[in-house]
């Protein structure tokens, strides 16, 4: 009921579309002054090429800023165009990726640098239906690229700036749609005058750095007096929390080292960690030790034997819906090892870095490395 008692009071505040036109200019004039002030210097901002933008963006996907930012440095010292993606492999590529997960998003970018360079002239489409149709371009995406890098006005919907305007209207949980729509009608009207880039940083900076899940800093939020969800004290019921459930796994890793090489192989074109490479092995089944896990695997794949069976490291590892632990273990093979050219490689140890990994292999090379 105080809710519904805030929510009346505020459009009785601003039932005039004067009113209303004053309170839209308040509110971006509070939200410009506190994101000059306290705007991270981040190296992806104040500026408008869109491929460094959209280079940022993907990466920021499901990924936090200070995880990034390393990552992003490295991507533009090694590609500092769109055509010098276009023209690089895909291994070097997701090498140069890994560590940030999601990989579908590297194999995307590769896809659309190609479309660029050979439709567009080496230029950035600027129009929405366009940007939407390149692989990987999302509704967010495409807001973000035109409204950083072109000046147009389309509010970007990502996470933090959905958390913040369901807290500034107190928006009850309905579908995602829904919720979607009346978040687009509440911004819409902010970006009718201004500068929709600087706008869009604003909101998203706000929602990262003021109003975030959890512990909401609401007493320093610029515009805390237009928030019916503070008003009410109930400010970390927006948006309704989502329950997450992940599926537990282990597995057993097979490391062959022959004459200072070890065997690596690459997983498929398709489904989970699609074309990373990684060490021979595979699950556990629930009624297997983790020695007999190792021997079935190593069966499977290699048709052989295996002796000399040695724990290496137990590692966990998170993925999107996955929690792994991996048991490596040093191991030697019996008999002749079946090795599909293309699949199966020996390599230095001082190679591994030149072959994208999923994460949880790359803590076991760590290992190698440090005790080789």
């Amino acid at each position: 009921m105080r809710i519904n008692a805030e929510r009346e009071q505020k459009d009785k505040n601003v039932n005039s579309p004067k009113d209303k036109e004053a309170h839209i200019k308040k509110f971006r004039e509070l939200l410009g002054d506190w994101y000059k002030n306290n705007q991270r210097n981040l190296p992806w901002r104040n500026t408008h090429d869109p491929y460094r933008i959209w280079i940022s963006e993907i990466m920021l996907q499901q990924t936090t800023v200070p995880t990034v930012i390393p990552y992003f440095k490295r991507w533009m010292e090694r590609f500092p165009a769109v055509e010098s993606l276009a023209t690089a492999s895909l291994q070097e590529i997701l090498t140069l990726w890994q560590g940030l997960g999601y990989y579908q998003r590297a194999k995307n970018l590769h896809k659309t640098a190609l479309l660029i360079t050979d439709s567009y002239g080496g230029s950035f489409p600027r129009t929405w239906n366009e940007l939407i149709k390149l692989p990987g371009i999302g509704p967010y995406t495409a807001s973000a690229i035109l409204s950083f890098a072109f000046g147009l006005p389309y509010p970007a919907l990502d996470a933090n700036v959905r958390r913040l305007v369901s807290r500034l209207q107190a928006l009850k949980n309905k579908s995602q749609s829904q919720t979607d729509k009346m978040i687009m009608d509440f911004l819409h009207p902010l970006f009718k005058e201004g500068d929709p880039g600087l706008l869009n940083q604003a909101l998203m900076e706000l929602g990262s750095l003021i109003c975030r899940p959890r512990n909401p800093l609401c007493l320093v939020c610029p515009v805390s007096r237009a928030c019916l969800a503070y008003a009410s004290g109930i400010q970390e019921l927006f948006p309704p929390p989502v329950k997450l459930s992940f599926k537990k796994i282990e597995t057993v890793i097979g490391i062959f080292e022959r004459n200072g090489l070890f065997l690596i192989q690459k997983r498929p074109s398709k489904g989970l960690m699609a074309d990373l490479w990684e060490f021979p092995g595979g699950k556990r089944e629930p009624d297997e030790t983790l020695e007999q896990a190792l021997r079935r695997e190593i069966r499977e794949e290699l048709n052989c034997e295996i002796s000399h069976i040695q724990p290496l490291i137990t590692v966990k590892h998170a993925y999107t819906q996955f929690r792994v632990t991996l048991h490596a273990f040093r191991c030697r093979h019996k008999g002749r090892p079946r090795l599909i050219e293309g699949i199966h490689r020996w390599i230095a140890i001082q190679d591994f870095q030149l072959y994208p990994f999923p994460s949880g292999d790359a803590k076991i090379i760590r290992s190698l490395e440090k005790n080789p």
